[in-house]
């Protein structure tokens, strides 16, 4: 089995009927990109969005809840561009799940990837989501479909992100373990004290989940609480070490399972809106090999 062709509890569409999506990657990414709208682009698209959908919508989870909201808003295929005002509000976390769920179901092999952008802060490495696809020569690609809008304006082609401008999580952890990075520029630029090794540890703990199939939320947290650098330990940082260590995605599975590295049932978030919570996970399904359209 293919473990990046199969769909995730998280990434799982549901009955959604596949047979009339493209197949190529760059057309499913600006399908993406036509129905959801970051929470934080209302200006850029001249649509004020309501109160309600920046608390509700990026809450959702799972595959399926987005797209029962996008069908609430209009019952179109979603082939059809929307207007701001029918989309999905989310963050970088949901263009880069749903990229995934349908590339899953159309017969390429497709993983969400967290860490660090940084053409977005002049320089700064912000938090940020995106798509790692398999490319039909063997290579793995990065898309960002949220940034396929022509008014970001980037000097390279989204549909395959340079290296060096979206560091995935573990390349960050190492370059600031190494001194090749300062801790102090990763995180996010719009929050005060959101920066920190402690954060580049929080997106790793992301990245290792998305790739064994957990793509939680950016804000959902568990094992000892660490906030602030102040709060890492000998072992936090040893494990983390050993984790950006692994030589192949095997080694990754097996040190998944250790405690401090698997998302248990219950998790903590500490949504934008909503306050502190405790979370009760969906239970794990086993993961689904899509049946691709011909």
């Amino acid at each position: 089995m293919d473990f990046d062709l199969t769909q995730s509890a998280y990434s799982d569409p549901g009955g959604l009927d596949v047979s009339r999506l493209p197949r190529d990657p760059g057309r499913l990414a600006s399908l993406v990109r036509d129905v959801i709208i970051h929470r934080l682009e209302g200006e850029r698209f001249g649509y004020v969005i309501p109160e309600e959908r920046l608390h509700e919508d990026a809450e959702a989870r799972y595959v399926t809840e987005l797209l029962r909201v996008l069908r609430a808003r209009r019952d179109a295929p979603l082939t059809v561009p929307r207007a701001p005002a029918e989309r999905f509000v989310g963050t970088c976390r949901d263009f880069a799940l749903l990229l995934s769920s349908l590339l899953r179901a159309t017969g390429t092999p497709a993983r969400v990837r967290c860490g660090f952008a940084t053409y977005f802060q002049g320089g700064f490495h912000d938090d940020h989501w995106v798509t790692e696809y398999r490319h039909p020569d063997g290579g793995a690609r990065l898309v960002d479909a949220q940034v396929l809008d022509p008014s970001y304006d980037l000097p390279f082609d989204p549909l395959d992100v340079p290296r060096d401008r979206f560091l995935v999580a573990g390349d960050a952890w190492r370059a600031c373990r190494t001194g090749r990075a300062a801790p102090g520029r990763f995180g996010v630029s719009h929050l005060d004290g959101l920066t920190g090794l402690w954060f580049v540890r929080s997106a790793v703990l992301r990245d290792v989940a998305a790739r064994n199939g957990v793509e939680v939320l950016p804000w959902d947290g568990w094992g000892p609480e660490v906030l602030d650098d102040a709060a890492l330990t000998e072992d936090d940082i040893a494990l983390i070490d050993a984790v950006t260590a692994a030589g192949s995605e095997g080694e990754l599975r097996r040190l998944y399972r250790d405690p401090r590295l698997t998302v248990p049932d219950e998790i903590v978030s500490y949504t934008t809106y909503q306050g502190v919570r405790k979370v009760t996970l969906r239970p794990r399904a086993p993961r689904r090999t899509p049946r691709a359209p011909r």
